[in-house]
């Protein structure tokens, strides 16, 4: 469905992002992976999910709190494929503590990679997107987007401001082939949520079955994780005929979090 087509997914090189990147080179899309890390082993990976297709695989290390990485990271994407067609903002950080307790300099970390990251990409991506009358913009927020949890006001803050730069953007592009709409996820056991699930492990004595059922229990209902296999195939949806009319939508995969 997507040969022919590129994909620039930002932290892409583990969890929920490199998921997306390999269900995307499933149907056939050239990746630009980003992110820190391992390189070669997601490389890998996503050049396996895409082998019945011949897709390219490409890496760019752009600091997402860069505004000048970012440029010279888009400028790249169009020497190497021309333009990018899908553009999946994922890069994220977190930070815990309360509002008062929080460093300003993890404030504005947490903004920086969550949210203007986004607006940089998008605003880079959209002439080419439009010229081309075809593309997609997919923001990964998080039910966190949608709802709040204590201790967390930078990604909340951040995530809630993705889903309103999700509806202007689709608002903004409404006429033309190009559409924008975001993926909220609830608990995903990426290395992240790993280290929650440890944190509570080692503050309350528990096993890490435990303590990952004490995680889930406290916001959850369905008692499992979304898998980054799950959250591909939504993105991938969101590239396919039957999304072209799918525009600005904060869509939440979160095992019932939000409905609560």
């Amino acid at each position: 469905m997507l040969k022919g087509k590129t994909a620039l997914v930002t932290g892409s090189t583990s969890g929920i992002g490199l998921g997306i990147a390999k269900s995307l080179a499933s149907q056939g899309a050239n990746i630009v992976l980003n992110g820190f890390g391992d390189v070669q082993g997601p490389r890998a990976e996503v050049l396996a999910a895409g082998q019945a297709w011949g897709v390219q695989v490409a890496y760019h290390g752009a600091d997402m709190s860069s505004a000048a990485d970012i440029e010279d990271m888009m400028t790249y994407c169009a020497d190497q494929f021309g333009r990018v067609d899908i553009l999946v903002n994922n890069a994220g950080i977190q930070h815990v503590a309360s509002v008062e307790d929080f460093p300003v300099d993890r404030w504005d970390a947490v903004i920086a990679v969550n949210l203007t990251s986004a607006f940089h990409t998008s605003r880079l991506a959209l002439p080419a997107m439009k010229a081309a009358q075809w593309g997609r913009i997919i923001n990964v927020a998080s039910v966190h987007g949608l709802v709040a949890s204590a201790h967390k006001s930078a990604y909340v803050a951040a995530k809630h401001g993705l889903v309103g730069l999700t509806k202007v953007t689709a608002l903004e592009t409404a006429t033309t082939g190009v559409t924008c709409n975001a993926i909220c996820p609830g608990w995903v056991l990426t290395p992240l949520v790993q280290k929650q699930v440890d944190a509570k492990a080692a503050e309350f004595g528990l096993s890490n079955e435990d303590a990952t059922k004490l995680l889930l229990g406290e916001k959850e209902p369905s008692m499992q994780f979304t898998t980054p296999a799950e959250l591909g195939e939504l993105a991938v949806f969101f590239c396919s005929p039957a999304a072209n009319n799918v525009r600005g939508v904060a869509w939440n995969m979160d095992g019932g979090w939000a409905a609560q």
